[in-house]
C-alpha cells in the first residue's frame, strides 16, 4: 500500500504525508457494511472533495463513518 499511495500521489503532485490511508481505509469498510459497498469509493472520493475545499480530514471522516454506522436506509417507495 505505501509503493501505491506514494506513486499515485507523485502522479497527482501530492504529499504522501498528507495522505491519511487508515482514515480512509476505515471509512470505506464502515461505508461497504454498512450502506451499501459500491458506496465506499463514492464516499472516499466525497471526503477527498470536502478536504480539498478545506475540511479537515479526521473531522469531516470522523462525520461520515458515524453517518454510516447509524445509515438506516428509507424505505423503498
Amino acid at each position: 500500500m505505501p509503493e501505491w499511495v506514494a506513486a499515485a500521489c507523485a502522479e497527482l503532485g501530492l504529499d504522501p504525508a498528507d495522505v491519511p490511508v487508515p482514515l480512509v481505509l476505515d471509512l470505506a469498510r464502515d461505508v461497504a457494511r454498512g450502506v451499501l459497498r459500491p458506496g465506499a469509493p463514492v464516499t472516499a472520493y466525497l471526503l477527498g472533495v470536502a478536504v480539498g475545499r478545506g475540511a479537515d480530514p479526521q473531522a469531516a471522516g470522523g462525520r461520515l463513518t458515524e453517518l454510516a454506522l447509524a445509515w438506516d436506509p428509507p424505505a423503498a417507495g
